[in-house]
């Protein structure tokens, strides 16, 4: 294991303090060249702009030596070459995960992880990185770190794409350039979808960065009106569906989106998206102990994505404060997968990764934000435990979706909102007919229990795996 190291991020300035300037990398080539243009500049400088941002290593405009200092200067004035203000990285796994937390010119903080895979066998090596493409996330996830820090602000084109070019000079100071994109950091991103498609052309067009659309895939909670968009759009980008129960009762509480759109609505939309791209769409399935690892949890899952040709990543929960659930156990995920294979389902057993540089999704930025007080603590872990007993009863959340979420249009359009989610008066407990998990149970969690962190690694495939052994992945 290797020992993590950090450049730690200057202190966070006021969020009102947002740089007004443009990232570069998000200024359409069209728009930059009519900038230079009215700036009195030849028509070969937008090339030579172009060149710096996308075909070079430059990190500011100071590194850009194909330009001359005055130009330099004007540019700078105008445009950022960075959107990421500052960068801490930490390094896990004896180098194969890098976590990276980004701080934005307004002090918010965003993470990126990068994880190296090596050459095995016929598998070719690859460099696969996880974006964020918000800052928090509006959707609340009760097991998920950037749910607890709530919504703060969408990312623009440029703040999401910088993530990328920052990896990509890192990758290339050891010789390597990555191979796979995944859109399953900080944020929903059908919630912020206009940036994120913005972003994935950017990323996937020949002239710029020029990556492959079918090694990028964009993930979300369950946005159906989001995944019609992109399906209207038939982009060969794949789609994950972070799903995590196949029940409406289990998945009002574990993804508190499915109150807004039910686990069938999202499971009918992505089979949309598959149909009309061909490509195969992914399910995300985090393991909680007895909460959702059960055969019957795996029985419904099977009901449900049976035919559809897609595929399950089965996924250990990482470990996030202040809840009172833990991973499954090994031999837990190995029968849940085996189930599933049984049932025809193809499946992925992934295999936690940095879990000494917090790599779970906002777990750098959680650690950067105050501590709750442990009165609100307690509170917290009582209404899971009780809202835990409801969903295994079988009862629908009567709370509705969070009040942070976006509202949509009859267009269809995603808009970011931030009202307070309302208070409502918890149902009276329930007691559910199958045998309490630990976490319900008042004894101590059981010597040796997994807690595992890390970011999966979600690439793009195609095709339906044939019934057999569960394939292994590392994440």
């Amino acid at each position: 294991m290797t020992e993590p190291t950090a450049q730690a991020l200057p202190e966070p300035v006021p969020a009102a303090s947002r740089d007004p300037r443009p990232g570069v990398s998000g200024v359409e080539p069209a728009a930059l060249a009519a900038m230079l243009e009215g700036m009195g500049e030849p028509a070969f400088r937008s090339r030579q702009v172009g060149d710096s941002v996308w075909r070079s290593e430059a990190a500011s405009w100071d590194d850009v030596t194909t330009l001359g200092r005055p130009l330099r200067v004007r540019l700078a004035e105008r445009l950022r070459f960075d959107a990421l203000a500052a960068t801490e990285v930490r390094v896990a796994d004896d180098g194969a995960t890098e976590k990276a937390l980004h701080k934005l010119s307004d002090g918010r903080l965003v993470e990126s992880v990068l994880m190296h895979y090596s050459a095995h066998g016929a598998r070719r090596e690859r460099n696969t990185l996880c974006i964020s493409s918000q800052a928090g996330c509006a959707v609340g996830c009760p097991f998920c770190a950037t749910g607890e820090l709530g919504f703060e602000r969408d990312l623009d084109v440029a703040e999401i794409v910088d993530q990328v070019r920052h990896a990509r000079r890192r990758l290339a100071a050891g010789g390597r350039h990555l191979t796979n994109l995944v859109f399953m950091g900080m944020g929903e991103p059908l919630l912020n979808l206009d940036a994120v498609v913005g972003a994935a052309l950017v990323l996937t067009d020949a002239e710029r960065f020029g990556l492959g659309a079918r090694h990028v895939t964009i993930s979300t909670s369950g946005v159906v009106p989001g995944i019609e968009r992109l399906t209207a759009m038939r982009p060969q980008w794949t789609l994950a569906v972070s799903l995590h129960a196949a029940r409406d009762a289990l998945r009002d509480l574990l993804v508190p989106l499915n109150r807004r759109w039910p686990v069938r609505a999202v499971v009918a939309a992505a089979a949309g998206y598959a149909a009309a791209t061909g490509r195969r769409v992914s399910y995300e399935y985090v393991m909680i102990d007895g909460l959702n690892d059960t055969p019957a949890d795996a029985d419904a899952l099977a009901r449900l994505l049976a035919g559809s040709g897609s595929h399950v990543n089965c996924i250990p929960m990482n470990a996030v404060a202040h809840t009172p659930w833990q991973a499954s156990a090994p031999d837990r995920i190995e029968a849940f997968a085996n189930r599933l294979q049984a049932a025809g389902i193809g499946v992925t057993v992934r295999r936690s990764r940095g879990q000494e540089v917090g790599a779970a999704c906002g777990q750098l930025a959680a650690e950067r934000s105050a501590e709750p007080a442990a009165a609100a603590v307690t509170r917290r872990h009582e209404r899971l435990v009780a809202a835990s007993a409801r969903a295994l009863a079988g009862e629908r959340s009567g709370e509705p979706a969070p009040g942070d979420l976006a509202m949509v249009s009859s267009s269809d359009q995603v808009v970011p909102g931030r009202a307070e989610r309302p208070a409502t008066p918890r149902p009276a407990f329930l007691r559910p007919a199958t045998p309490r998990p630990a976490f319900l149970r008042p004894a101590t969690p059981r010597p040796g229990s997994p807690r595992m962190a890390g970011h999966p690694d979600r690439r793009p495939g195609t095709g339906r795996r044939p019934p057999g052994a569960p394939s292994r992945g590392s994440r």
